[in-house]
């Protein structure tokens, strides 16, 4: 029994280092990456952020004209648009939009029509042989949740001090970082030194630094439509990155807004019940030894 003991101890120890080891590592894994993404002020970020619907209409804007030239979104639909805490636009606005596209359905006549607010955005390319024919054997990733499912490393302990800050932003950073991490050359060129194949770039942040996605914006790459507040916004890279990236978010986590308020709600209601069942259990136990 005794031999059973030490056994289970010692493979705890073994645990214990190797968890460290694997802590110890990760800086040097992120190092190899790249540098870690600059955090951005995003409005929706912390407990009580919310998304900025100019910023998303504008951010849609850049995904449609730049981004859906080559990247699909499956899981989102035309009508997801108009709704609330989202770029809200009109049911309207919708409908027009969405009759700009011919969706494939084979029971349409010619297998094609006009696309309606309840269908899906429509993929670029017809098949997976049909986008890599046209990306020089590289596939593009479909965008939906692309903002979820990126992410960044931090090194311990910083990343315990992002439960206390509600810290979930880094897939949207690492976007906004990618889309502005190449080099300033065009067409954007390695440090020396560097090997890059036929069809590459080099990238900051991207893992390896050589990615197959020419850099897809670039200062006036895109006229923005006035928005609804009349401000001007400027018509840069580093505007367009911010924006786009937030409209990924959105599209990775539409319902953002309200978890958080109902998040707020349940911890509010468990405070004051946990406040309620302390002062039932004075009353019921006053006076009572124990």
């Amino acid at each position: 029994m005794t031999g059973a003991i030490d056994m289970f101890k010692s493979k705890i120890i073994i645990a214990a280092f190797a968890a460290l080891a694997g802590l110890a590592s990760v800086p040097a894994i992120a190092a190899e990456a790249g540098p870690r993404p600059e955090r951005q002020p995003w409005s929706f970020a912390g407990i009580f952020g919310t998304y900025d619907t100019n910023q998303l209409q504008r951010g849609f804007q850049v995904f449609r004209e730049v981004c859906a030239s080559c990247h699909g979104a499956h899981l989102i639909s035309f009508r997801n648009l108009a709704e609330p805490g989202g770029p809200s636009f009109s049911e309207e606005q919708v409908k027009a939009l969405a009759a700009e596209y011919q969706i494939a359905d084979p029971t349409a006549e010619g297998g094609l029509r006009p696309g309606i607010p309840a269908d899906r955005w429509p993929s670029p390319f017809a098949n997976e042989q049909e986008a890599r024919a046209a990306m020089n054997g590289a596939l593009p990733p479909d965008l939906s949740v692309m903002a979820k499912a990126r992410g960044v490393s931090d090194p311990f302990p910083t990343w315990v001090f992002n439960y206390f800050t509600a810290y979930q932003e880094g897939g949207v950073d690492y976007l906004h970082a990618l889309l502005t991490g190449y080099r300033d050359e065009v067409p954007a060129t390695a440090p020396e030194g560097f090997e890059l194949l036929e069809g590459q770039y080099y990238n900051e942040y991207f893992p390896g630094h050589a990615i197959g996605m020419a850099p897809p914006l670039a200062d006036g790459s895109v006229t923005y439509t006035p928005g609804e507040d009349g401000v001007t916004v400027p018509e840069t890279l580093e505007q367009y990155a911010t924006d786009v990236s937030a409209f990924m978010m959105w599209m990775a986590e539409p319902h953002l807004v309200s978890r958080k308020q109902t998040g707020f709600v349940v911890l509010l209601f468990l405070i004051v019940f946990a406040g309620l069942m302390y002062g039932t259990k004075r009353k019921l136990w006053k006076g009572i030894e124990h």
